[in-house]
């Protein structure tokens, strides 16, 4: 079997922005809200379980700020909120406070020379994509992903495997003929419910997570390049 394309998710996978970036940025976009709304790591490790920062920001209202949550102006709150949360977010990148995780500036190099086409699959916004590969790799490292499929594209986030069908339909290939990496038990869900062999490098959010079905479940690929990829993938 030959693999064609290597799909990355980007939150936890390319870099531990979830730790480094999204949650100081929610954080700070509350603050500057006025709100007494602050996620500590055991509560955004909850909320990790749901994918999406707007979808966070609205069930963590609905849990712990029912009253706020069920204001008219609520939903415009919503919005208003991620916005000032990705400013925050990117600021933090391109001020370099959030480094790539062990392997994967390797293992891409690896790939474009390998002439491996290469995609992403993210709940992320599209922002979100471009400023992280900028700063991690190179002015024009977004032109090396044939295909970005992020934010709110698909109807269904993850878990539900609609991003990962849309990368699959741009590419016209098979999910058996690519490989994802993932991080998370949603995102290994979403990759396998398109039929694409998964490899996961969990992080601490994730790490206690269920990852059965993935050809590997790693803390990084500090030790594993393409070659690794390439023979767990023929394995399968």
């Amino acid at each position: 079997m030959t693999l064609s394309a290597l799909i990355f998710d980007v939150d936890g996978t390319l870099a531990d922005t979830e730790r480094d970036g999204h949650r100081p940025a929610f954080n700070a976009a509350f603050g500057e809200a006025g709100l007494p709304w602050a996620w500590d790591e055991g509560i955004y490790g909850e909320l990790l379980k749901v994918t999406g920062g707007k979808e966070r920001i609205r069930h963590y209202a609905q849990r712990f700020d029912p009253v706020r949550a069920a204001r008219p102006d609520f939903a415009a709150l919503v919005q208003s909120l991620h916005r000032t949360k990705t400013r925050h977010y990117l600021a933090r990148v391109e001020s370099g406070a959030i480094p790539l995780r062990p392997g994967i500036a390797r293992l891409i190099g690896q790939a474009r020379e390998a002439g491996l086409r290469l995609a992403i699959a993210t709940t992320t916004t599209p922002e979100n994509v471009s400023a992280l590969l900028s700063a991690s790799f190179a002015a024009d490292a977004l032109s090396w992903f044939e295909v970005i499929a992020a934010g709110d594209i698909v109807p269904e986030k993850k878990p539900a495997p609609d991003i990962y069908r849309f990368v699959l339909e741009r590419l016209g290939l098979a999910g058996r003929d690519c490989l994802a990496l993932e991080d998370s038990h949603p995102g290994l869900a979403s990759s396998l419910g398109a039929g694409i062999p998964t490899v996961v490098t969990f992080n601490d959010y994730s790490r206690d997570q269920d990852f059965k079905g993935a050809l590997a479940a790693l803390p990084d690929l500090a030790q594993v390049g393409l070659r690794e990829l390439i023979r767990w993938h023929q394995l399968q």
